[in-house]
């Protein structure tokens, strides 16, 4: 709608040594869990290895109604699953988790993350025989679990072999039978952390503000290539996997995350804090107030209005009751629609040079709706900073950055020109060196693939934004010439 960014997906676990209403813990997770995907949710519950699940499209209030959560009955594991699709589409077979049913058993996934080799994965399984409902890649991997769970005589060995063939981003949990399974990528791009509840259940989750939700204690985080295993002797791991370079993608702590959560040891909203007091060492400028564009700018805005001096002050107000699914009927409605989500505290405005601090600029069609407003609430000057980098590469790893032919700073040579184009007096952006130092105390190193177009693993060569769509259309291709 707005031309932003969105991440994929998030996801939760809980393991219980009784039979509760972990369907309702689930819920509440998910709920803390929301901004990470607003287009479709699913809970599975798992009662003595009969697995019960519901899904559908919409946020987590409108599709898990009291009397579908009731439905899920009573547990003793279960797993969620927020979406936003980056790949795979909105096809209702694509929503998660994902349970499947295989000569072993049962088996349910929730997955955060992009793969690299999704397409190539598919096309092995689909010339053996195998037959695909969606086209997320999380379908493959849970193929390539259930593959190798036929040669081995558990699922945590599976996944330890599986991990081996997947490359990519790929936070997951797995529930079977007796256990519940969270494993994470070698170079962690994804978040994934653990947590104990005061009555002994083990919770696992994208973020530390979904333990808080349920009124569980953070552990630690799941470490990047570790596969954790829970099951009622407790907890154990495999780290066969743990010992690469890492690579957290740094928009978590820009853009993603709650501020309220900790990454890695490091919180999003002092990052985000850190962002706004560099920027202002960048790129100073003489101003009255300093505003932040809701919600992710907010934080930067008061971290630069500190290190400035500049006083820090309300710009914007920010409709909450406009969800994703607000349709545009017409070209006039798209063009003005930011002026539904967002108005002009105008008292604050008029007369004054605004420093206006944002988490990212896309395409631009947005920041320049923004300044426009101000302008039209009687700016006298309208400063704009990023607390990013500019985007001028792809990302593969589950955040929905667009083709290089969209983006803005891929389509002029210089920031004055971006700063002409959408009417700002000037514009600077976050320096990928400051990236790195955003996350104070952070356990882990970062990509930053994105903005340099250098990535911790290899990469397709050419690869466009829907490049699984594509990618699966190729392959149709491939097989109509078989026939």
């Amino acid at each position: 709608m707005f031309n932003s960014l969105h991440e994929e997906c998030g996801v939760f676990g809980i393991f219980e040594t009784k039979t509760n209403f972990v369907a309702q813990s689930t819920y509440l997770a998910l709920y803390a869990l929301q901004h990470r995907g607003q287009e479709s949710c699913g809970i599975a519950v798992n009662d003595d290895g009969v697995f019960r699940h519901y899904r559908g499209d919409g946020l987590v209030p409108d599709v898990f109604t009291h009397r579908r959560l009731e439905a899920l009955g009573k547990g003793n594991m279960a797993i969620g699953h927020v979406r936003y699709s980056t790949t795979g589409g909105q096809s209702p077979n694509n929503i998660q988790p994902l349970v499947i049913r295989h000569v072993k058993g049962n088996m349910a996934i929730a997955h955060n993350g992009n793969l690299v080799n999704a397409p190539q994965l598919r096309r092995e399984f689909e010339m053996n025989g195998a037959i695909f409902h969606g086209t997320a890649d999380s379908e493959s991997i849970a193929y390539t679990i259930v593959s190798e769970r036929l040669k081995c005589k558990n699922t945590e060995e599976a996944i330890e072999r599986v991990m081996g063939r997947i490359k990519g981003a790929y936070s997951c949990i797995v529930l079977t039978a007796t256990k519940m399974i969270a494993f994470r990528d070698p170079q962690g791009f994804r978040p994934l952390c653990i947590g104990k509840t005061t009555d002994g259940a083990w919770v696992v989750a994208s973020e530390s503000c979904a333990l808080d939700t349920v009124g569980a204690e953070f552990i630690r985080d799941v470490k990047p290539g570790e596969i954790v295993v829970f099951e009622m002797t407790g907890m154990r791991s495999i780290e066969t996997h743990c010992n690469q370079k890492t690579g957290m993608c740094v928009f978590e702590y820009i853009y993603f995350a709650r501020p309220d959560s900790v990454i890695e040891g490091a919180s999003v909203q002092h990052a985000r804090m850190r962002a706004g007091a560099f920027l202002a060492k960048e790129h100073p400028v003489d101003a009255d107030i300093v505003i932040g564009v809701p919600d992710s700018g907010l934080d930067a805005a008061l971290g630069y209005a500190r290190e400035s001096k500049i006083p820090y002050g309300v710009g914007f107000i920010k409709n909450r009751y406009i969800g994703r699914s607000f349709i545009q009927p017409s070209q006039g409605q798209r063009e003005d629609a930011v002026r539904i989500k967002l108005n002009v505290v105008k008292e604050n405005i008029k007369g004054k040079r605004v420093v206006m601090i944002d988490d990212s600029i896309v395409r631009g069609t947005t920041c320049a709706r923004i300044v426009r407003l101000l302008r039209e609430a009687g700016a006298k000057e309208v400063h704009m900073r990023v607390s990013s980098p500019p985007f001028k590469f792809p990302c593969f790893f589950g955040t929905d950055v667009d083709s290089q032919e969209n983006l803005i700073a891929c389509q002029y040579d210089s920031v004055d020109e971006i700063a002409k184009v959408i009417g700002a007096d000037s514009l600077g952006y976050l320096s990928v060196e400051a990236t790195h130092q955003l996350a104070e105390g952070a356990h882990c190193e970062f990509c930053d693939g994105c903005f340099t177009g250098k990535y911790p693993i290899e990469v397709p060569k050419e690869q466009p934004k829907d490049k699984f769509e594509t990618k699966l259309n190729q392959f149709s291709d491939y097989y109509e010439t078989l026939d």
